[in-house]
Order: C-alpha cells, then structure tokens, then sequence
C-alpha cells in the first residue's frame, strides 16, 4: 500500500527551521493515488492530472481541519470527470457536509452540480464495523472518543493492513478491532498538544505524548511502524521532543511529501 502524506498536522502554518521553512498542512493521505483518508487538504498539493485519479474519499469527521481541501478539490474536477468521486463517512459527516458546507450558501452544492443527473461528488454512509470497498482497499470505520461523531479506520489492501485513529482522545474499540486485524503493520496515531497542555487535550479530546503512548500500549502490537500526526504546528518542537523522548522504537513523526510503503 502506497501512502502519501499531502497534510499531517493538525492546523496550517509556516515552521522555520534548521533546514529551512516548512509548510504544515491539515491532514489528507493519499492511498494508491486514487483513495483520499481526510481531505484537510487535497487539491492544493496535487496536480490537477492527480486530483483526476482520486475516486473515493473517506472522512473521519467533520471539522474543518479534515474537510478543508474538499470544496475546492471538486470545484477543480466539476467540469474534468465523467464519474463522480464518492465521498464517504459515518452518516453525522455526510449529513453535515451537506448542511454546513455544500448548501449554496457556504459552497456550491457540488452533489447536485453540474447536474443531478451527473453530479462531481456522490455521497455513501458508512455503518461502524461494517467493511466497504473503495479503490481496491477495505475499509472498516470504528467509533472514537472526539468531540463530534468521529470515526478511525482499519485499512486492509491484500497482505497490509494499518490503523487509522482520526481525532481521539482515550478510546478502546478501534485498538480492539485492530489487533484482530490480519497483516497489521502500522498505526497512524494523532498527537496534537505537548504534555504541558493535558488539560487542554483532554477538554479538546486530543491525545499528548504520553497519552498517545498509553493508547499504543493498548494495540499490543509494540512490533510495529507507528507513525504520529495531527501535530499542532505552534507546538510542534515540544511535541517531536516529548515523542523522541518516549523511546518507542518503531516511532516515525510525519512531515508532508513523504510516500511510504505499507
């Protein structure tokens, strides 16, 4: 499974560093070139031939850091495909889009335009513990613990499989789930504020180093590749500091523009 990582944080901005300035972008993974896992931001990093190959996109939830890139992804495609893309969440999600955002009024009601007949986007309900195929890749949503309806994903393609934890606080099915999974090699976990702002974390349902680390105790799986997200940029260096400090040997911290292999 090829996965690359257009956005990985949990809010924008612009980090200077050793290496220079870095762009940090609200979270969108890109599967196999044609499944987007969060759509915080899509169209703005790929070319408008990539954004073509997109046909399904899966949303965890519906703040605005995860569906950011969305309106203007199918604003660029309206008039570019013959299919439309199926943008699929738990039933809160797609309700909400339609509600909030494609309502004429927020942005254009890309389910309904061009046409009805042949509309850019088509919409799917996703029933927890329920596995779909989209793109050649299961996908089974897990309820978790965040402050509107939230799903994470258990993501299978042949022999690979990997855990996705959408925003969460501390949670138990999705680990569940996940240590059945077969062929599990990877979790991608957020981590969105330093130790320091636990209380913050815990009001705002993000996890902090160390709980991120007491929720990867719970997968039991100390074997393999975990790969932290969601950093809010303001806190980023604190954060990486307290996850290095952990001294979780598998640990891997996101950056955008990488493409890793599952």
């Amino acid at each position: 499974m090829k996965i690359t990582i257009l956005g990985c944080h949990g809010s924008e901005g612009i980090l200077d560093t050793a290496d220079g300035r870095r762009s940090c972008n609200t979270c969108g993974f890109l599967l196999n070139d044609s499944l987007l896992l969060d759509a915080g931001t899509a169209a703005s990093a790929l070319s408008l031939d990539e954004q073509q190959r997109i046909r399904h996109i899966v949303l965890s939830h519906l703040h605005f850091d995860h569906i950011k890139g969305l309106p203007t992804l199918a604003d660029n495609l309206s008039e570019h495909i013959h299919v439309p893309i199926t943008v699929a969440g738990i039933p809160e999600v797609m309700n909400g889009l339609r509600r909030h955002i494609f309502n004429s009024n927020v942005y254009p009601d890309f389910f309904t335009i061009p046409s009805i007949e042949r509309p850019t986007l088509s919409s799917k309900d996703l029933k927890p513990g329920n596995a779909y195929s989209f793109s050649d890749l299961e996908i089974t949503p897990i309820l978790v613990n965040h402050t509107v309806p939230t799903s994470g994903f258990i993501v299978q393609h042949h022999n690979s499989a990997f855990v996705y934890s959408g925003d969460t606080c501390a949670t138990e099915e999705l680990w569940d789930e996940a240590r059945r999974a077969p062929h599990l090699k990877a979790a991608f976990i957020e981590c969105s504020y330093p130790d320091s702002l636990a209380t913050l974390a815990r009001t705002s349902k993000h996890l902090t180093p160390a709980s991120l680390a007491q929720e990867f105790k719970k997968l039991d799986r100390p074997d393999i590749a975990l790969y932290v997200y969601h950093l809010k940029p303001a806190y980023k260096a604190q954060i990486v500091r307290e996850l290095r400090a952990l001294q979780i040997p598998t640990l891997h911290i996101t950056e955008e523009g990488q493409t890793l292999t599952i």
